[in-house]
């Protein structure tokens, strides 16, 4: 069986009371160290990632043709955004030692090519909006050492960086202003200390602020084809060509909340392991084999029946290899990509 790295999930929300129910079993989850390990997944990067509180007002749904536009969900205050963070990380940091050896937070790349060794399971800590983070990037130091190696400046919604995309079908990612000063500094921060900058929930104007202003890999870590279903999240054929370009990755995502697979407005459960596959081939197709990874979102959104969990992917890598796809080649999508990238990026 192919193990595979997962570029993005957010299991830790699944963690509310206690970091041992990932070893024990989630079953409301998507992913748990049980079925993980039956499926192959080596390690994954684990979001950090601080939902709106309940008293915050919901983003509106405004209607368009044939389709939809979310309004964004308002800013998060950084004394909320930091308390947040902090209990996602400790819940994290606990996995390792609760795991006996068989867990490991993945600082190096050593230590990630273990995983896919089988040594042990890797977790790569990421932080999915840079809420919690002052402007004066102080705390980013700290989060560093503490283990973080992967940032996502936004989330979808503004903050002192800069400003995520709102879910809209059918929709350009353009919908906003691109990287606050603050936002700038953040990329050259993220570059000198050799943190992963994720592009996924950036708009358009802030993609390429990113792309100006950085000297490594561009990622997207869940992401689609915008061609395929032009839900604003997904990427268009301009981003895909210059994530080839500057030598980097995009992950493709199962999400249908938004659905991000087929080009439906609304979510679509019987998106099909193929209509993933479309996506794969496009990016492969495209920019080549070595930019094209997996990213599930797992916890974060729903997937297609033919998915339903972690479990699913080995049907997924199936119909890839159905599809024409060489033991290489699936090497590549399922782990070597994301090594390559990250050697390159982190320090």
């Amino acid at each position: 069986m192919l193990r595979f790295i997962d570029g993005h999930h957010d299991t830790l929300l699944e963690l509310q009371h206690g970091a041992d129910a990932f070893f024990t079993g989630l079953p409301s989850a998507h992913l748990d160290f049980p079925r993980g390990t039956k499926a192959g997944y080596a390690a994954g990067f684990f979001a950090v990632f601080s939902p709106n509180p309940e008293s915050d007002p919901a983003p509106s749904l405004l209607p368009a043709p044939a389709g939809y536009m979310k309004t964004l969900p308002p800013k998060l205050s950084r004394e909320y955004a930091l308390a947040s963070t902090m209990r996602s990380m400790a819940r994290f940091l606990q996995l390792e030692g609760l795991s006996g050896g068989a867990f490991k937070v993945i600082r190096t790349i050593t230590d990630l090519k273990k995983a896919v060794e089988g040594r042990w399971m890797g977790g790569i800590l990421h932080m999915e909006g840079a809420e919690a983070l002052d402007k004066d990037l102080d705390l980013l130091y700290v989060l560093y050492h503490a283990g973080v190696r992967s940032i996502g400046p936004v989330w979808s919604r503004p903050n002192s960086f800069g400003e995520g995309v709102p879910y809209g079908y059918p929709s350009s990612p353009d919908t906003g202003p691109g990287l606050t000063p603050e936002g700038r500094d953040l990329i050259r921060k993220c570059c000198e200390l050799g943190i992963m900058i994720d592009l996924s929930h950036l708009n358009e104007k802030g993609f390429w602020d990113v792309a100006a202003l950085s000297d490594k890999p561009l990622v997207a870590t869940h992401a689609n084809v915008h061609r395929i279903c032009p839900v604003s999240r997904n990427l268009t054929d301009p981003q895909i060509d210059q994530i080839g370009r500057s030598g980097g990755l995009i992950g493709i995502t199962y999400s249908i909340d938004p659905n991000m697979v087929t080009p439906k407005a609304e979510g679509d459960p019987e998106a099909s392991l193929e209509d993933i596959a479309e996506h794969i081939d496009y990016v492969k197709d495209r920019i080549g084999v070595e930019h094209v990874a997996l990213g599930s979102d797992f916890d974060g959104t729903v997937v297609p029946d033919a998915v339903k969990d972690v479990t699913g992917v080995p049907a997924l890598l199936n119909v890839l290899e159905k599809r024409g796809w060489t033991k290489g080649e699936l090497e590549q999508l399922t782990y070597k990509n994301w090594i390559r990238v990250l050697d390159q990026t982190w320090r």
